[in-house]
């Protein structure tokens, strides 16, 4: 009888270690390795990536459980799961059983759809959402659009559905458009200025003399201490390809007082003049220097 016992013993052994065969697809293996390699992904998540991987590597239950510092049970019901499921698959947690959840998909995009708009779109004094707001307002609304189950909404809870659809709505990330046909050439000039003063400062520098006869100014035409608009709407968030509002980096002067700044490029000392209106033909060398200036360089 022992001996029987040790027979079945031995054949269980031997179909237990017995090794599991694994196929792993290119994208399946890189995406397992970005996985692996994650500071921002659940721990779950990497250590699933890391049996994977490990086990592509050396088909061993025992061997990737001693490499990895986990039950070589846990490495095998991982490979088992990847095989069944798909590899991807398997770095997910299973669905747990236990009470059905209270919000319901409607509800959750409702309230996603509401942080995908801005707070003073509904009369509230904030231009963007705080979670706290959101859960205030889904509490008090929520019930009214037939969302009952968000009259006890936390904070919390929130938070975890917006991040589960990957929304921000108290960031706001900045986009550029390019609008202006002529940049290129623009920047050409004003990149061209200051390889001159450059030259201009070796050229000084060799001679060990200051030139006080010359300056370069770089001035803008068009500046001003004003109140500013954005000239393009705000881009509202998308689930799951945009996490915050967009804004446009182009503004427009809406102008109260207007400032004209020159910089000397050669001693760096600023000049300013401040009026109510400017013309550009008012800035003058008379304006900013007693001194003669000469050439003047305009920088855009």
């Amino acid at each position: 009888m022992d001996q029987e016992l040790w027979d079945k013993g031995l054949t269980t052994m031997a179909a237990w270690r017995r090794a599991i065969e694994l196929s792993l697809g290119d994208e399946d293996w890189a995406k397992l390795r970005s996985t692996a390699q994650s500071r921002t992904e659940p721990a779950s998540r990497v250590e699933r990536a890391r049996i994977l991987l490990a086990y592509r590597e050396e088909p061993s239950f025992f061997a990737v459980g001693r490499r990895l510092g986990v039950h070589h049970q846990t490495v095998q019901r991982c490979v088992e799961r990847a095989v069944a499921e798909g590899p991807i698959a398997t770095l997910d947690d299973r669905p747990r059983p236990g009470r059905e959840p209270t919000i319901t998909l409607e509800a959750k995009a409702w309230l996603v759809w509401l942080a995908c708009r801005k707070a003073k779109d509904f009369g509230y004094p904030h231009e963007l959402w705080t979670t706290r707001l959101l859960a205030s307002h889904a509490r008090e609304q929520g019930p009214v659009e037939g969302h009952a189950c968000l009259a006890n909404l936390a904070q919390g809870t929130v938070c975890k559905i917006l991040a589960q659809e990957e929304v921000k709505p108290h960031k706001v990330r900045y986009y550029l458009e390019r609008r202006d046909p002529d940049f290129a050439e623009k920047m050409a000039n004003v990149l061209s200025v200051y390889r001159e003063v450059k030259a201009l400062k070796k050229a000084v520098a060799a001679a060990k003399k200051p030139n006080d006869a010359v300056a370069i100014i770089s001035y803008d035409e068009k500046p001003g201490i004003q109140a500013i608009a954005t000239t393009a709407p705000d881009l509202p968030p998308v689930p799951g390809v945009h996490a915050t509002f967009a804004r446009e980096f182009e503004y427009e002067g809406r102008g109260t007082v207007s400032l004209l700044a020159g910089s000397n490029l050669l001693t760096g000392k600023v000049h300013a003049l401040v009026k109510d209106r400017h013309r550009s033909r008012e800035f003058s060398s008379s304006n900013f220097s007693t001194r003669p200036i000469h050439p003047i360089r305009r920088s855009t």
